[in-house]
This record gives structure tokens, sequence and C-alpha cells, in this order.
């Protein structure tokens, strides 16, 4: 008779927890975890072979290695993989390389983007005015260019869903179908090391950007 009591018990608790029409306590202790207690910014020392030869590039290239970059070490293939990504042949010009990269870190709100390709922006010849305005979204000083960053921050704000007007004026200005997906594929890596910092949050190592 206990036993059929027992069971009935049992089977009117799973019922009841089932059709969410009871409590259940559950004890469980959650511990909050610092993403960098795990993705560390490792030195040359500590990566993969393979890595510590992109190291040195790097740092020949640049003159120091930057955080963003170290963090990727923690994986053996990404940081290869990441910098083969972003070097990779592309119909568009530096400059235009360089606006789709500002607006779209403008926009995802990376302060170490910003800071690392306002700097390279002024390398390939945009004054620190013109880089203010492209990270605004209205270029002035060159219609062509105004078309690219009206089209890029339509492509992040918009899903891709951008507008027709938009669309055309970006094909009147000259820019055709190879043109398109070369930003598209832009605005993916710069996804990548937009989202890597919102989750990081790793020191900003190049002189920062002007807030706007």
């Amino acid at each position: 008779m206990e036993k059929s009591i027992q069971k009935d018990k049992s089977s009117m608790l799973q019922l009841c927890i089932e059709h969410n029409l009871c409590e259940v306590n559950i004890d469980v202790t959650y511990k909050p975890q610092n993403v960098m207690e795990t993705l560390v910014i490792p030195t040359r020392e500590d990566v993969s072979v393979e890595n510590q030869a992109v190291f040195a590039n790097l740092e020949k290239a640049i003159g120091f290695m930057p955080n963003l970059f170290a963090v990727l070490a923690n994986s053996p293939t990404a940081l290869g993989d990441y910098l083969s990504f972003e070097g990779r042949k592309s119909s568009l010009n530096n400059k235009e390389k360089e606006v789709v990269k500002l607006i779209v870190s403008q926009l995802n709100g990376c302060d170490y983007c910003l800071a690392a390709h306002t700097g390279a922006a002024q390398m390939v010849g945009f004054t620190k005015e013109q880089t203010i305005e492209i990270r605004k979204g209205a270029i002035s000083f060159d219609a062509k260019l105004d078309a690219l960053v009206l089209f890029a921050k339509e492509v992040v704000e918009q899903k891709g869903d951008v507008s027709e007007e938009t669309k055309f004026k970006f094909f009147s200005e000259g820019y055709d179908a190879e043109s398109l997906i070369d930003v598209l594929l832009i605005i993916g890596e710069k996804v990548i090391s937009n989202y890597l910092f919102a989750l990081t949050k790793v020191p900003v190592d190049f002189p920062a950007a002007e807030e706007i």
C-alpha cells in the first residue's frame, strides 16, 4: 500500500512538472566568469610554433603585436585564418576598404577597431576630419565613397535588407556585383574583430579614436 502511494506521488510530481503546475526549487550555484579568465592575451612564447611565426611577422610589420590579434592565437589556426581573410584580394582599393571597416566598427561600437582603423585610414590618405565623416555615415568629399558608406551602413543596420534607392546609388557610382560581394566579405571580417573585442574588452593599444 505504501509503495503504491509513493508511486502515485511520484507520478503526480512528474505530471505537475511537465505541465508547469507547480514550483520546483532547484539549488544551482552560478558563478559568473570573466571571458578574459579563459581568453588570455598570450605572448609569443605561449602560442603554437605556427602562431609564433605570425607574431614575428606582425611585430616586424606593425612594430608590436596588437592585443586583439594576440587573443586570436588562443586558437592554433584562427590567427592565420583571420589574417588571410583580412588580406584577401579585393576589387575595393585601400581607401574603400577603410571606409567599410570604419563604418562597421562605428555601428558595432568597437573602440579597438575604431582606433586601429582611424590610424589606418589616415595612412591611406584620409584626414582625421574625413574619418569622422565616414564614421557618421555621410561623406561630403567624395560621391562614390558616400554611396559606399551608405550601402555598408544599411547592410549592417538592416541585416542585408538594403533599400532599392541605396542599391541604385551604389551601382550608379560605378560599383558592381563583385564590389557588392567584396563589401560583404569586409563586413564579415570586421564583425569577427568587433565581436571579439565586445567579448574580451582587451586593452586598446592604438591611439584612441575621437568620440562622436
